[in-house]
């Protein structure tokens, strides 16, 4: 089993607006992606830069975000669903850019699976989990979810997750 960690921090352009931030076995799910997709965006972004490692790990970092608290109640976590998004986009607005997953629910399980990007449908499922959680651990970190003063990525150091 994996683990989850659910927490909350203020938007980057509207601090008292909280996102939700996500860490599986102690790694924000938004390094995980970035992992995940490094080779498919890749070739897009191939001599776009001045600092070509350095802006393309950034972008790569900060392509999503969590979602809004006011607009994705706890509950939205717990819901079986084929598309589920689990993150948004940097920009403010989570569907211009969201990172969806199949959800699924059992009376002792939580699993995400299928992580894809529906605006890249030639991405396919990206080389993302699957991840399954024992559900009251899950639920627990999703009510005991604690309020950060700052975005969780920042001031990490930038590379892969292990």
């Amino acid at each position: 089993m994996h683990t989850i960690e659910f927490l909350r921090h203020p938007a980057p352009e509207h601090p008292s607006a909280h996102l939700w931030a996500v860490r599986v076995d102690g790694v924000d799910l938004r390094r995980r992606v970035a992992d995940a997709t490094r080779a498919l965006w890749h070739p897009e972004l191939a001599d776009q830069f001045e600092d070509q490692e350095r802006e393309e790990e950034e972008l790569l970092l900060t392509q999503h975000a969590g979602l809004p608290t006011t607009e994705f109640a706890p509950a939205h976590f717990l819901t079986p669903k084929d598309s589920t998004p689990v993150l948004g986009c940097s920009c403010g607005i989570w569907g211009c850019w969201p990172l969806l997953a199949a959800v699924g629910v059992t009376a002792e399980s939580v699993t995400w699976t299928g992580f894809r990007q529906p605006h890249r449908p030639r991405w396919g499922t990206l080389p993302l989990g699957p991840f399954t959680f024992a559900r009251t651990s899950y639920e627990r970190a999703l009510a005991s979810a604690p309020t950060l003063d700052r975005d969780p990525l920042e001031g990490e150091q930038p590379g892969t997750c292990s």
